[in-house]
């Protein structure tokens, strides 16, 4: 339904919980290197649990890599504190790509930037937290997308 995109991940907790929510969601899973792990290591493996080998996932060597392959329709959705339209403003298609930063640092600003309207920042509290766990963002803007799509499920 959707790709969803981790560049640079850094904790394998957060990749096996992306990998369950794009199972869940019949979403692709794609992690741009270097990456904070192995892909084997146990907490991937512990976090997607018996799944994790029926996860669609494509590893690639860089954002740019990626981008060159996806469909040319396709739109690329990136998500960061410093943006400031929220995903229920955004009109999401069956195919975009959510697009996520490394858990410590997020997104390049240049990817921000260049994303005009297509970046998306998760509402919170004023001065409540500065970021969300990132399998949670994940889960928040795929929900919200697929919720769009009205699947039937």
């Amino acid at each position: 339904m959707f790709n969803i995109v981790l560049i640079e991940p850094e904790i394998p907790h957060n990749a096996g919980a992306a990998g369950r929510l794009a199972l869940a969601t019949d979403s692709q899973l794609h992690l741009v290197e270097p990456l904070g792990f192995s892909l084997e290591d146990k907490h991937v493996r512990r976090t997607g649990l018996d799944y994790w080998q029926d996860v669609k996932l494509h590893v690639w060597k860089s954002f740019d890599e990626l981008r060159n392959a996806a469909d040319p329709s396709a739109k690329f959705w990136f998500l960061s504190t410093k943006a400031t339209a929220s995903p229920w403003q955004a009109g999401f298609q069956p195919g975009d790509y959510l697009v996520f930063g490394r858990e410590t640092k997020g997104l390049p600003e240049s990817l921000i930037a260049a994303a005009g309207e297509n970046a998306l920042r998760i509402p919170m509290v004023p001065g409540s937290t500065r970021s969300l766990n990132l399998s949670t963002a994940i889960a928040i803007v795929l929900y919200e997308a697929a919720r769009q799509q009205n699947p039937p499920w």
